[in-house]
């Protein structure tokens, strides 16, 4: 059971939002929710939830389906009723057999230090050609 000093954030199942949410601790999306979420704390999308949004939290559970990219400073957990399409950075990694996942994953302490976003690096310059012929008269 949840500590009762904890504040909990909930979207009701029949409860649609669009926007940018900050939770201070927990938050449960049983609804529809469509922006970016950063939650300190633990943040939970369950079963019959439908989440499009870009995440930045210290734990995630998700047994819902979920679009966008994910950063858990902690640990990710994808149970078996989750669908989940994004790239994904996490300290810690948890699939349950029966998850779906599409897209890009880091896990590893290293993984989650500097990661901000999930902006791909982009490929380095090509070398100079050998062939070069501009020394040559």
């Amino acid at each position: 059971m949840a500590d009762p000093a904890v504040n909990e954030t909930v979207i009701g199942s029949d409860t649609t939002i669009k926007g940018d949410m900050t939770v201070e601790s927990r938050a449960r999306i049983l609804g529809k929710f469509e922006g970016t979420i950063r939650a300190k704390g633990h943040l939970e999308i369950a079963d019959a939830a439908q989440c499009r949004a870009d995440v930045e939290t210290g734990t995630v559970q998700i047994d819902g389906t979920m679009q966008g990219n994910i950063t858990a400073s902690d640990k990710a957990q994808l149970n078996a009723t989750a669908r989940v399409s994004g790239d994904l950075v996490a300290a810690k990694l948890i699939v349950a057999e029966g998850a779906a996942f599409t897209g890009h994953v880091s896990v590893g302490p290293d993984a989650v230090k500097g990661s901000g976003h999930h902006t791909p690096t982009p490929p380095a310059p090509p070398a100079p050609d050998a062939s070069d012929k501009s020394g040559k008269k």
